[in-house]
């Protein structure tokens, strides 16, 4: 599912040179969770975008699905984002103009999805964002923009998600349910990378990857609890 070998990134800043990622080697199997932990600045965000194909490491390889990243041209890699990754950006990145619900859409009708079903139904119920769906994204606080970023993101059921901080604007009810969420798109086969500073939300990845000083280490995780039912609807949030 995504290989990444000896991949190495340095930022430069003036005369100074910060190397983030040094000979990073990591692969994860289909169907497998992993959590990025480290300390900020220590290039976790770094490495998810060159997972991505967003960004291009300085050296080394990135396979994705089978395929060669480096080989791919930017429409090749454009089709390949938009039919199998779903993302959830720190920044958010909802499109300004779009209501809450034609952001949520958005990537379906790229697909060529209906607007509507199941899936969708059920990810505007549990992230309660029923009330929100006719106000513009701009208006929305950061919570409430977090959790249509995710649901733009897990709406088309992405074969691969990456998240950059998912739970960081939500409070701790809201952050376990969207962990069950991604624990169930994660049991469906769904292979997800997430970077998050709370150790108790990496917990519960199959696999937690530390970065430090550009190097990448497995942490043991402790043994997880089975996957708990979504809960019922409860009152909005902001």
């Amino acid at each position: 599912m995504l290989a990444l070998k000896s991949i190495s990134k340095s930022f430069h800043d003036g005369e100074s040179e910060l190397l983030v990622l040094d000979g990073i080697d990591l692969t994860l199997k289909a169907g497998e969770s992993m959590a990025l932990l480290g300390a900020s600045g220590n290039g976790k965000s770094t490495l998810l975008q060159i997972a991505a194909g967003l960004e291009e490491p300085d050296s080394g390889n990135v396979q994705v699905l089978g395929q060669d990243l480096s080989a791919m041209n930017e429409r090749e890699l454009a089709l390949m984002r938009r039919q199998h990754l779903g993302f959830v950006f720190q920044q958010f990145n909802l499109l300004p103009g779009l209501d809450v619900q034609n952001n949520i859409l958005f990537q379906r009708r790229l697909n060529r999805l209906a607007d509507r079903d199941a899936w969708v139904d059920e990810l505007i119920d549990v992230l309660e964002l029923a009330p929100l769906l006719h106000r513009p994204v701009e208006v929305l606080s950061g919570g409430q923009q977090q959790r249509v970023a995710i649901a733009r993101a897990l709406a088309g059921k992405p074969r691969f998600l990456l998240a950059d901080e998912p739970t960081g604007n939500l409070d701790s009810e809201m952050a376990d349910i969207v962990m069950k969420l991604l624990e169930s798109i994660n049991a469906d086969g769904t292979t997800i990378v997430m970077v998050t500073h709370d150790p108790d939300l990496a917990h519960r990845a199959s696999r937690n990857i530390h970065i430090l000083d550009g190097r990448a280490s497995d942490l043991v995780v402790p043994a997880s609890t089975n996957v708990m039912p979504l809960p019922e609807r409860g009152v909005a949030r902001v």
